[in-house]
């Protein structure tokens, strides 16, 4: 049966100058066997993180032997003004993307909306600008961007939750405000593939 392991590394620039494009190269050297490099992925900062697919097990609900656990999905509601640290408590057992929600209370310019992950990483910012009222989807479960139900750009990556807590930055217009939706499914992993 095949393993698959996960490695990461850092990498440093020597300038701070804007990167326009990285080649990757993997090697092996003195070993036998079969070697499989899969989900080769880029992303700032010096912490693993990252939304991706597991290659060695399937996931299933989470809702066994935790007197907290949900069966079905968990959301929670919030007011953002300004800018604020949202924290989601997953109490699953690993990574689950996040559905998130977000309605302006008054109009917001264009690239005005973003949502990050712990310091900042991981952002994203919907591009276009949004009307009181309006209704920013981002939705990690089926990987759309939607304004009003229709598909609208953004920049960045959609956004999930580690298992225990994981902070999220969220940024609006300054001196305005936005309700806030969040909803997943905590899971934990399943049978091997």
């Amino acid at each position: 049966m095949p393993v698959f392991t996960r490695f990461t590394e850092t990498i440093r620039k020597k300038e701070k100058k804007r990167i326009v494009s990285v080649t990757l190269k993997p090697q092996v050297k003195d070993c036998t066997g079969t070697v499989w490099f899969t989900d080769l992925m880029l992303q700032e900062g010096d912490r693993l993180s990252g939304y991706a697919i597991n290659t060695e097990t399937l996931q299933k609900t989470y809702a066994t032997g935790d007197e907290y656990a949900v069966s079905g999905k968990r959301f929670y509601n919030g007011i953002v003004r300004g800018s604020m640290t949202c924290v989601i408590f997953n109490l699953g057992k690993t990574t689950v993307g996040l559905d998130w929600k977000i309605t302006p209370n008054q109009n917001m310019k264009a690239g005005s909306i973003s949502l990050a992950l712990g310091a900042g990483a991981h952002k994203a910012t919907f591009t276009h600008a949004a009307s009181a009222g309006d209704e920013l989807s981002l939705l990690a479960s089926t990987r759309e961007c939607l304004k009003n139900g229709s598909p609208t750009p953004k920049d960045g990556f959609f956004q999930y939750s580690a298992a225990g807590d994981s902070k999220h930055p969220v940024t609006v217009g300054d001196k305005k405000s936005a309700r806030l939706y969040v909803e997943f499914r905590e899971m934990e992993d399943g049978d091997l593939i």
